[in-house]
């Protein structure tokens, strides 16, 4: 029995079982390898199910594959990895993970891969991944342990925009004063809850904690002396508490990101800072906001704008059995004839390849009600370039988000006042980084 076997939601063992075709067979080097591919939820991991019973038909790779929740996933997978287990031959690197899981040597370094032409054809192109996206993938020589499938950005959503202009606003928010001002002036217009922010809060809170000047360690990668009780992270958190409290629905602490999006298409939550590739999903056809919805950058406090940016990559763990046939599947998996299919049949919006991201296509596609995305998604990457996502990536941030999550639910729960909460998160997460062998 493997160390690590998620529930197999998203089998495709009826796909994975099809006969194949008689000119085919022999004619495939993988003919009958089964690979075991796992991913959290997310919107290219779901679209990627609908096209695996193609990957299987052209190699004779018969894939099981699964897309548990965010934090299920990250669970599961860091306890296989740290056992160096075999029971998975791709698996995604999470963006805080990747300093724990490539430091440890858990993944397998991809370089050998990328550059020999007999296991990647050179029109495959690996240079035109977004540097940034690929930079956290590599380790400290500078080798590739990941092929990044998505270029996570937090932007601003409004679903139901109409009703900001009949309260006399004609554009998003674009500072925290605005914010608040705006969700007050809309909430519950027509039964409609004003603000809403997913629960994953060691991504939502953070922009406010930054915009208010204020960080999650004394000077990262650096200097990992936490700063979670600074008077800017508690006044961030009483902002961040004030809105879901005060212009969210009820329960607004039970908001993940899947409820989040979905409350949004139907109109029942307007406004939200939420990731680009959820947002999308707002401008589908037959979704009723597809009239209403409005798109803009997340909001910038005293200190300036700081949207949460990150990226996930597929990667094959160092303990793998079928890592050759595991590179096939992320080839295919982000070529660009994939990837283009998927803006164009799917909508997928968050791509990591330059080639695609500046297209003339994508530009039309992603233009919803009127508004390029594409250009929103864009200014807000290039924010990457101040370094304030350089907090998420050290090895012990994941103990850190651990604390910062368990801090601010307290807060909006009202169990707990956010100065309380945040000193006791402090002092957590001072002894959690303490037994990781931090120095301070």
């Amino acid at each position: 029995m493997p160390a690590f076997r998620l529930p197999r939601r998203r089998l495709l063992a009826a796909a994975a079982l099809l006969p194949l075709p008689a000119h085919a067979q022999g004619s495939r080097p993988f003919q009958g390898t089964t690979i075991n591919v796992a991913c959290w939820a997310a919107p290219y991991s779901r679209f990627l199910a609908d096209y695996i019973p193609e990957f299987t038909e052209a190699t004779g790779i018969r894939v099981v594959y699964d897309t548990p929740g965010f934090a299920i996933y990250n669970q599961r997978a860091d306890l296989e990895l740290s056992t160096r287990g075999s029971a998975f031959d791709v698996l995604n690197i999470t963006f805080i993970y990747t300093s724990r899981w490539i430091g440890a040597g858990w993944f397998t370094p991809l370089d050998g891969y990328i550059n020999d032409p007999n296991r990647t054809p050179p029109d495959w192109d690996f240079t035109d991944f977004n540097p940034g996206t690929v930079q956290p993938m590599r380790d400290r020589q500078g080798r590739v342990h990941a092929v990044p499938w998505t270029a996570d950005a937090l932007i601003a959503g409004a679903a139901r925009f109409d009703l900001f202009r009949a309260a006399g606003f004609t554009a998003m928010p674009d500072t925290f004063e605005d914010l608040e001002r705006a969700v007050a002036a809309v909430h519950n217009r027509e039964e409609v809850a004003g603000f809403i922010a997913e629960n994953i809060y060691g991504w939502t809170l953070i922009p406010f904690v930054q915009g208010f000047g204020g960080n999650v360690f004394r000077n990262p990668p650096d200097d990992l002396f936490p700063t979670l009780d600074t008077p800017e992270f508690v006044q961030a958190a009483e902002f961040l508490a004030r809105l879901l409290r005060s212009y969210g629905p009820a329960q607004a602490v039970g908001f993940n990101f899947d409820a989040v999006t979905n409350a949004m298409r139907l109109g029942r939550v307007n406004y939200a800072p939420h990731n680009h590739a959820y947002l999308m999903q707002l401008g589908e056809a037959g979704v009723r906001t597809r009239g209403t919805v409005n798109f803009g950058l997340v909001p910038a406090g005293p200190r300036g704008r700081f949207p949460s940016i990150s990226s996930h990559g597929w990667g094959i763990p160092a303990g793998a059995r079928h890592k050759d046939a595991a590179w096939e599947f992320i080839r295919w998996s982000l070529s660009k004839e994939l990837l283009t299919r998927m803006v164009s049949e799917k909508g997928y919006g968050s791509v990591t390849r330059t080639s695609i991201a500046g297209s003339a296509m994508l530009r039309e596609r992603m233009t919803i009600n009127g508004v390029d995305t594409t250009r929103i998604f864009g200014e807000t990457l290039a924010t990457a370039a101040q370094g304030h996502m350089a907090y998420r990536t050290v090895h012990v941030y994941p103990q850190v988000n651990t604390q910062i999550n368990q801090a601010m639910e307290r807060v909006v729960a009202g169990q707990m006042g956010a100065r309380e909460s945040f000193q006791q998160a402090q002092r957590n997460a001072i002894a959690d980084l303490r037994r990781a062998g931090v120095r301070f």
